[in-house]
């Protein structure tokens, strides 16, 4: 949500770093809106004090027994009441209407983040470890013979049509163990909070997030109106919605690992073989609520959190800064970490990490109190997966496959999994 204030002041501005992501430029349409709403404000207070000012005069007109002025101020007074209560009625209309193109509009690019139209535009920033030369052509996922047995798609599409999957065995169980190491890595080592919160939320959630009402169509809906969350950052972040909180209360950093439901509408053709893009699926996500001075460094500490994953599971990635036109709707910059895949031979995204500035913030009405006294300030909030656990879990199988078929885990897994770290060709742990 944008500052309309902000907009007055420097419209020039604003459509220009709105061209930066390719959006057409609006603060004429807003503007005008705008105006025509102050306005209408403007006419109810000058009525109300007319108003005002007749009903005080009607006591005096009948004491001093003039009939004539009586009832014409009486009428005066009725008149009043009734166009006040029409241009409030016009101005909460105008209102209305401002508040939706408002929300509807992304947020603003920081000024370091590169300009482009998508993804073949984003930027190398870093990259660790040295993809491994395999001594035979190495399978996908789905292909490897130790997988086969345990990662069913065509049971999951009898229970539930396509896009979903049924892990069984041992893969169900090195899926299990990724998101207990993540969430014991981010609240061991790296200081989140673990928060176990609901996967069905009310409207007002999704809208403080962003996810409504641009992209209802992304996310599924319950006949009760409850939302299934396509992110626990839809969860965790509102946890400060219509909140003032005190500024020794900052940071707060929490994680969660939830389902999380994607109806995947715009991705028609994309992904269909494998378990990389699923209605259904897990993450462990992290969320950060900082004051506005700490936000970029913030991120950074978030997407080290989240790049020390892999390096732990010892899966070569590399992380890109994105460019504007390849940027979430509610981000002003974001890092993608990408895993190697040696069966597609390439890498693909398994963390986004953003922050939002006081774009969710304003939706939500999340301030906080300075220390040092003065007005309530609106927060900072950032999100991140930390990881997309079964996209680690292919990057996991895919990276350890051997050429016989089995497939050999992490030893950061060893604790998760009894000592086991071999998924043998029959699906089972050994």
């Amino acid at each position: 949500m944008h500052d309309i204030r902000a907009i007055r002041e420097n419209p020039a501005a604003f459509d220009a770093a709105l061209a930066r992501r390719g959006e057409a430029p609006v603060s004429s349409d807003l503007l005008r809106l705008d105006e025509a709403r102050r306005a209408k404000i403007l006419a109810a207070e000058t009525a109300q004090a007319e108003q005002n000012k007749a009903s005080k005069e009607v006591g005096a007109a009948k004491a001093r027994g003039d009939e004539a002025e009586f009832q014409r101020l009486r009428a005066l007074v009725a008149e009043k009441k009734a166009e006040i209560a029409r241009m409030q009625n016009e101005a909460k209309d105008l209102d209305a209407m401002l508040s939706d193109k408002l929300s509807r509009i992304p947020n603003l690019p920081a000024e370091d983040v590169p300009e482009g139209a998508d993804e073949n535009d984003n930027v190398e920033v870093s990259r660790w470890g040295t993809p491994r030369a395999f001594g035979f052509a190495p399978k996908e996922h789905f292909e490897i013979e130790a997988v086969k047995n345990g990662m069913d798609f065509e049971t999951a599409a009898k229970l539930s049509g396509s896009r979903f999957v049924l892990l069984s065995g041992g893969v169900a169980k090195i899926h299990r163990a990724l998101a207990q190491f993540m969430l014991d890595t981010h609240t061991e080592e790296n200081g989140l909070t673990e928060v176990n919160g609901p996967v069905l939320v009310l409207s007002e959630m999704m809208f403080g997030t962003g996810q409504l009402p641009k992209f209802g169509e992304d996310s599924y809906q319950t006949r009760e109106g409850w939302w299934l969350i396509p992110t626990s950052e839809v969860s965790l972040t509102n946890i400060v919605n219509d909140t003032i909180v005190e500024e020794s209360y900052l940071p707060r950093r929490y994680t969660a690992h939830s389902l999380c439901f994607r109806s995947e509408a715009g991705s028609a053709g994309k992904d269909t073989r494998g378990m990389l893009r699923q209605h259904q699926f897990e993450k462990v996500e992290m969320v950060s609520v900082t004051h506005p001075d700490k936000s970029d460094e913030e991120q950074k500490r978030m997407l080290r959190c989240a790049e020390g994953i892999l390096e732990k599971l010892g899966v070569p990635y590399r992380t890109v800064i994105l460019c504007t036109g390849d940027m979430g709707f509610g981000a002003r910059r974001t890092y993608d970490i990408e895993a190697w895949l040696p069966g597609q031979n390439t890498y693909r995204e398994i963390s986004s990490v953003s922050t939002c500035g006081d774009f969710q913030a304003r939706r939500m009405n999340a301030r906080f109190r300075p220390e040092g006294g003065g007005k309530p300030e609106y927060l900072h909030t950032l999100n991140g997966s930390g990881l997309a656990v079964g996209r680690c879990l292919i990057a996991v199988l895919e990276n350890g496959q051997n050429e016989d078929g089995t497939v050999t885990l992490p030893e950061a897994l060893s604790p998760y999994l009894g000592g086991k770290l071999t998924l043998q060709l029959d699906g089972t742990l050994a």
